[in-house]
């Protein structure tokens, strides 16, 4: 789901004796995640809100430029060190010398560095209040290189000339040289430009991108026109006013999109020339290198066609499909075109078209070259092809699917080398050179680190390390582990923290942290495993925290994510089901007081697996569950559903106002009012069939929330729901 809200960072009971078969990779457990000696403060809720529990973080961390040297901020001075030399730290820039300067500008100085973003080796900009200010080393001047509209949104700078492209309202907006131009004159508030269409879905996440030479924009034209308007409230007035927003659901009408290059010199737009129905994708959308030809990816609604198109820029005429993707269930292209800086007439194109994410060699006139990565992994992350195009850096799943490691793969000979060698999940910041790279690392033994590592994988420095920000704490002893699902055959990963002071002589009730949908991945070879705060929190009030990764869930390759095609719920219950059984196979759980709780696909796996399973679950809460999908949006709920129309038994299975009467034990459903992911109407029809089905449930409404909770309200809800599972199930 598109956005969620991860709390946690957020059958028949089986002998032992059953399961010594079905449990894979019990000597894979990773306890000792935690300080088990460490002292014996417990969490509060406001703890959340103690930056002093989260890991330390190095702040604006970048490299310099093409030059193989880092810079960082520290006690508010811009610091520099050389990847040759790590003995030697040299402060390029003050907070005061900066203040000084902007002074000297008359404009507001600063409490703090902001964003600082490198254009080369001796310039960088950032923005503060809608202005783009330069600096340069190589006379340390800082000038005020533009100013947009204060009410711009959907920002988007040219890194070559720093011209800015922003949107007020519906309308679109470019300031070159200083100079502000209205490039669209909309008068339908129903029509945008420039802003992100397609509900974010499908990798996108701009409305506008300039050209490499900066002289061009191309940019969405989104048409919400026919799109049903959906009724949220502001209540936050005297009389509270009408805020509707554009929701199309499946099924329903769609928005229709166009994408325009707008070429400033010439104060004219065209249109890229896209056949095809109206209500289709235009996705992965890519600038040639040389800025005469944009490459988009035209995605038919029913997510089963992609076609990657070249277009002329000046005219918007096709050129050519480059290739096509097709597959029965969806194609799901998240990423746009990688130019081989050496050689930009290649490209390295992502695709799951094997079965696994992997990168494929193309030239521009649509010849596929080779495939570059294969395997039954997923590459996770493309860094970078080094400068002579000889070798490109990834990383991927190849050694663990809950780890990630740095790879490089030679582009002639295909001879790979993992260059990282320590468990855990390794996330990289790449030199332009390829030579040198800063792995931000962890896992269940290191909160965070930053090393300083070359193409070896040699560690060359640690720049940081935080083991353990919970040390003062008494945390549960947690474990990662494997079963197998019920096809005898599938892994499912599984993450177990016992409860703190454990006695194994005891009985403890289970909360089950369940997600359970795709592009996520709850368990992982990372500091707590993936829990977090609040599932340690609740080990520390006396549960058995367990979390399994079912099928439908990411990185284990195609199969395994879009199973759950036409049939949601299905084999991610009953994989749920089998972690159920396993739990129930432990001598120190009690096998009548287990609890579920998830939110947005977990909290439509919550109220599923707590309706389609009476008796098995004592207590569950449910936040911003999706209760039917004909309620949900056309791009996501599509996707995996196909349309009512087209799929109606699989609607109609998944329908939770269907098992509404099953209801027994203890239901929490926690919803925002302005929920615009996961709509209100959605719980609120449920309480409507409850009530006719004479069954009681407990509910909670944050007023004026969309699908998340932050800060006080994040406490707030923290406090209600494990509240809710103290009462009812402890």
């Amino acid at each position: 789901m598109h956005e969620t809200t991860n709390i946690s960072q957020g059958g028949t009971s089986i002998k032992n004796s059953n399961w010594t078969a079905r449990v894979i990779g019990m000597l894979f457990i990773l306890s000792g995640a935690v300080n088990l000696q460490a002292q014996d403060k417990l969490f509060k809720a406001g703890d959340y809100l103690n930056r002093e529990l989260l890991p330390k973080a190095i702040t604006r961390l970048a490299w310099r430029g093409n030059m193989d040297a880092f810079t960082y901020v520290e006690k508010d001075n811009l610091i520099q060190k050389a990847a040759a030399d790590q003995n030697r730290a040299d402060t390029i820039l003050t907070l005061t010398d900066l203040n000084l300067k902007l002074k000297n500008l008359k404009q507001d100085e600063l409490r703090h560095f902001p964003g600082l973003n490198w254009l080369d080796n001796y310039r960088l900009y950032y923005i503060d209040k809608a202005k783009v200010f330069l600096y340069d080393f190589a006379g340390s001047t800082l000038v005020k290189a533009n100013e947009f509209d204060k009410d711009g949104e959907n920002i988007t700078i040219d890194e070559k000339n720093l011209h800015v492209a922003y949107t007020i309202k519906n309308n679109l907006f470019v300031v070159i040289n200083g100079e502000a131009i209205q490039v669209t004159d909309e008068k339908n508030e129903n029509i945008l430009y420039g802003q992100i269409p397609s509900r974010n879905e499908f990798g996108i996440d701009a409305g506008s991108f300039w050209s490499p030479d900066g002289k061009l924009l191309a940019f969405y034209r989104t048409d919400q026109s026919e799109v049903a308007d959906y009724p949220l409230v502001d209540i936050f007035n005297r009389i509270a006013n009408a805020a509707p927003i554009k929701y199309p659901m499946a099924g329903m009408k769609s928005q229709k999109v166009e994408l325009g290059i707008f070429n400033p010199d010439l104060n004219e737009i065209v249109y890229i020339q896209t056949a095809g129905p109206e209500n289709q994708y235009i996705t992965s959308v890519s600038w040639d290198p040389s800025g005469r030809f944009i490459y988009a990816g035209i995605l038919n609604r029913d997510q089963n066609h992609l076609e990657m198109n070249k277009y002329e820029c000046n005219t918007g005429n096709l050129v050519k499909t480059l290739f096509e993707e097709r597959n029965d269930r969806y194609v799901e292209p998240m990423h746009g075109l990688y130019f081989i800086k050496s050689d930009p007439s290649k490209f390295i194109w992502q695709s799951r078209r094997d079965g696994w994410n992997h990168l494929f060699l193309y030239d521009t006139g649509g010849k596929m070259i080779k495939q570059i990565t294969h395997g039954e992994w997923e590459v996770t992350a493309l860094l970078d092809a080094d400068p002579q195009g000889n070798s490109v850096f990834y990383e991927s799943t190849m050694d663990s699917p809950i780890e990630r490691q740095l790879y490089k793969t030679a582009l002639k000979t295909g001879k790979t080398e993992r260059i990282t060698n320590t468990e855990g999940t390794h996330q990289m910041l790449a030199s332009k050179s390829t030579n040198y790279f800063i792995d931000i690392f962890s896992s269940t033994k290191m909160a965070r680190a930053y090393y300083l590592i070359d193409q070896k994988g040699t560690k060359l420095a640690t720049l940081r390390e935080d083991e353990n920000p919970y040390k003062d704490y008494k945390i549960g002893e947690m474990s990662i582990f494997k079963i197998k699902a019920d096809d005898r055959h599938t892994d499912l990963y599984c993450r177990l923290i016992k409860p703190v002071d454990f006695n194994p002589a005891k009985k403890y009730p289970v909360l089950i942290y369940v997600y359970g949908g795709p592009h996520a991945q709850m368990i992982n070879n990372t500091w707590t495993g993936g829990a977090g705060f609040w599932l340690n929190f609740m080990a520390q009030q006396g549960y058995v925290i367990f979390t399994l990764d079912n099928r439908g869930s990411s990185n284990r390759g195609f199969e395994f994510e879009s199973i759950i095609h036409r049939q949601v719920g299905e084999k991610e219950m009953a994989d749920q089901m089998t972690g159920v059984s396993y739990l129930k196979s432990l001598d120190y759980v009690d096998t009548t007081r287990i609890g579920v709780d998830g939110w947005s696909y977990g909290g439509f796996m919550t109220v599923s697996l707590m309706l389609r399973n009476p008796g098995v679950f004592k207590v569950a809460c449910a936040g911003g569950p999706v209760i039917d999908w004909k309620w949900y949006e056309v791009m996501y709920g599509e996707r995996y559903m196909d349309t009512p129309m087209q799929n109606p038994e699989g609607y109609k299975k998944a329908s939770l106002l269907n098992y509404a009467g099953n209801l027994s034990g203890k239901l929490l459903i926690i919803h925002g009012t302005n929920d615009n992911t996961v709509v209100w109407q959605n719980s609120l029809t449920f309480l409507d069939e409850c009530i006719k089905q004479g069954k009681q449930v407990d509910y909670f409404v944050y007023p004026g929330a969309e699908h998340n909770m932050a800060g006080n309200s994040r406490v707030h809800l923290f406090n209600k729901i494990s509240g809710y599972f103290n009462d009812y199930l402890k």
